[in-house]
């Protein structure tokens, strides 16, 4: 089986054929905007620590549940941890883990790739939606 950017692909006789593999849910959620911004704000923060108070205020938009989520899925995937606090009224924290520490430069590449393309990709996007085919609108 061969790779192309990590991801395995299988050569047919109609051509390459990418087969479905473990990491593309976690792709899907380090690419989501809302783990971005969390990872970027505790990166921030001093020993990339937050309340969960400070990171929704710090995250212009983004719901309660929708901080809560992602927090969960950051989680579980080993890129942060929670620390629960049993105080009157209880206090959370999240915390990078040393894992999450260490996707900070990726993270760090691609939001630059971002910034730099972004005018490019809003004058393609523009001239695609200007010429009006079928399609442009997403059906």
């Amino acid at each position: 089986m061969a790779e192309i950017h990590g991801r395995p692909y299988a050569m047919t006789g109609r051509g390459p054929v990418l087969t479905p593999c473990a990491p593309h849910d976690v792709l899907a959620r380090l690419g989501d905007k809302w783990t971005i911004l969390v990872m970027s704000l505790l990166s921030l923060a001093p020993g990339n620590q937050l309340r969960f108070s400070d990171l929704r205020r710090g995250i212009r938009g983004i719901s309660q549940r929708m901080l809560t989520l992602t927090l969960r899925n950051l989680e579980r995937d080993g890129l942060l941890t929670r620390h629960y606090f049993p105080e009157v009224p209880p206090r959370v924290e999240y915390a990078l883990t040393e894992m999450g520490r260490s996707m900070l430069p990726a993270l760090e590449g691609f939001t630059a790739w971002i910034r730099s393309n972004w005018p490019s990709i809003e004058a393609a996007r523009a001239a695609y939606d200007s010429r009006g085919e079928p399609g442009a609108d997403g059906t």
